[in-house]
Formats: structure tokens, sequence, C-alpha cells
């Protein structure tokens, strides 16, 4: 059937207005969804800080018993945990799709006068931004961990979760596509999601891995990000304590003695220095070009999926 355009409109800008509407509509509906959902908010907003709060401080004493002296763990690992809250809220996020085939809704998006791709843009566009939502509640507790506030801190890093939030929404979105069960998108999701955290450097640095497991954090898209987040949140800011050894108590006239001075510089200067830990591994343009290149390419694949639906 011939398509018929109002007054002054092309065939291009008629299809171009289309698209944004649909994109438009798919995500206001996502983000009015995540708001008027209670129960989803507070236990979204709780999971994070149950993280920070037992496993952090947990670590933290952990580090403190194998003499690693005043290590700021949950300092470094803030970063891990804001990545972590977009991963999850950004995967699961997809999982609206199978909902709305479920009870038909889906089927009435795809025969709506939008194109189909329109929808995909929408669910990754309402998933990446209510995943962003979250990650921005976190960085209020920024200065409870040690890291004080920064205007440009927050922006870059608000940018950082932004793309990576994209990302992994067009990921789930790609999956969500061609499933038809509720009960497997879970199991699936938690399969893919648990690796990509664990080897991302959330909750440990990666340095001195084994050569395999270096290999798969370098190929793993979550690596990139919580490194640009945790080189952006920390920068100036000591995680590592420096060895902490005190002299023994001594008379005064020892104090005193040129030769023990000598010798006691001598002494602090032979002892092994604590191992640093490295909070950023890559140039921040690098990152943030290698999460832009896999959001491109997530984005394609979900929207060709949608595409091919049924």
């Amino acid at each position: 059937m011939e398509e018929t355009c109002a007054p002054g409109t092309t065939a291009g800008s008629s299809k171009l207005t289309r698209l944004g509407i649909g994109v438009y509509i798919t995500w206001l509906r996502d983000v009015k969804r995540f708001f008027r959902d209670r129960i989803r908010l507070i236990g979204a907003f709780a999971q994070p800080l149950i993280y920070l709060a037992l496993m952090g401080t947990g670590l933290q004493a952990a580090f403190k018993s194998f003499g690693s002296g005043e290590t700021k763990y949950i300092t470094f690992m803030y970063p891990g945990i804001v990545s972590m809250t977009v991963l999850f809220t950004a995967m699961f996020s997809a999982i609206s799709i199978i909902w709305d085939r479920e009870f038909g809704f889906l089927k009435e998006m795809m025969v709506a006068p939008i194109p189909r791709s329109s929808v995909a843009m929408g669910k990754v566009l309402g998933g990446g931004t209510t995943a962003l939502m979250q990650g921005f509640i976190l960085l209020l507790f920024m200065p409870l961990v040690g890291i004080p506030y920064n205007l440009e801190k927050i922006l870059v890093m608000i940018l950082v979760m932004f793309l990576l939030a994209i990302c992994l929404t067009a990921f789930g979105v790609a999956f969500a596509a061609r499933m038809r069960s509720m009960e497997a998108f879970p199991i699936i999701m938690n399969f893919v999601l648990m690796p990509m955290f664990f080897l991302s450097g959330a909750l440990f640095p990666l340095q001195d891995l084994p050569r395999w497991m270096e290999i798969l954090t370098r190929i793993n898209p979550m690596t990139y990000a919580v490194d640009a987040i945790r080189g952006v949140a920390l920068k100036g800011i000591t995680v590592t304590s420096a060895a902490s050894v005190s002299l023994p108590q001594v008379p005064p006239s020892l104090a005193s003695n040129p030769d023990f001075i000598n010798w006691a510089k001598q002494a602090q200067a032979a002892l092994p220095a604590m191992p640093q830990l490295q909070t950023q591994f890559y140039p921040l343009i690098v990152d943030l070009l290698i999460i832009v290149g896999f959001g491109a390419v997530l984005t394609t694949i979900a929207i060709i999926q949608f595409n091919r639906q049924d």
C-alpha cells in the first residue's frame, strides 16, 4: 500500500517523525513504570548499599588482618558498586519485553504505525535512563566512603554511567527480543552477568593476575567502565597506606646520637614498600571509545533482532 504523507512533508521526514515518536513513547512508558513501582525502587536503592556496607566493611577488616594497615578498601570498592548497580539495573530492565510479549502488549506495539526499530531504541533508552538514575543516587554517598564532592568528577562519572547503561541495556534487549520464557531470562542473565561483574575489577585490583584471567578481563566491556569510573572517582586519592613501622622507644641520649639517627634512616629505607593499588589501567579516552563501540554494536544487534520479530 502506498504511504501517504501530510502536505508539505516528504516520506523521509514523515518516517523520521514516526521514529522519534515511537522512541519517545517507549522511553516515557519505561521511565513511568520505574517510578510507579515502589518495591522495585526500594530494592534497587537498598541492594548496593547493603553490598557497600557489609562487604566493604567486612573486607576492610580482612585487609587489616592480613597486614595491609589502613588500606581504604571501601573507597576502592565504591566505584565497583556504582558500576554493579548500573550493570544489573540495565540488563534486567529488558525483562519488560518478555512481560509485554506475555500479555500481548508487544504485539500491539509491533503493528502500530511506527518503525519497529523505534521500539528497540526506546527500550534501550528507557532502560539506560533508569539505570543511570539508580547509579546517580549512589553518587550522593561519595563523602561517606572518603571521596569528596567535585563537579568535574560527578559530570564525567555521569557520562561514563550513561554510556555503560546504554551499552548494557542494548545487550539485554538483544537477548530478550528472541526469548519467550520469563523464567529462563533471569537464569541466562545471571549466567552472563556474574562473570562480567567478577572479571571487571569491581571488587579486586586487576594487577598480578594469572595470564588466562588477564585475557578474560581485557575482552570484558565492564572492565573499561569500572576502570573509567574508578580512575575518575579516585583521582588524587591514595587508597593504599604506606608501611607504618615505628621504632621502639629509645633513651634520649641515644635518640640524639647521629650514628643512631643514620642507622634508623637506613633501617626504615630497607623496609619493604607496600604494593600500591593501581586505580586506572587505561587512558580515559580509550575506556570511553571501547564502551561506545560495544554500545553501538549491541544496539545494532538489538534493532536487527526486533525487526525479525514475528
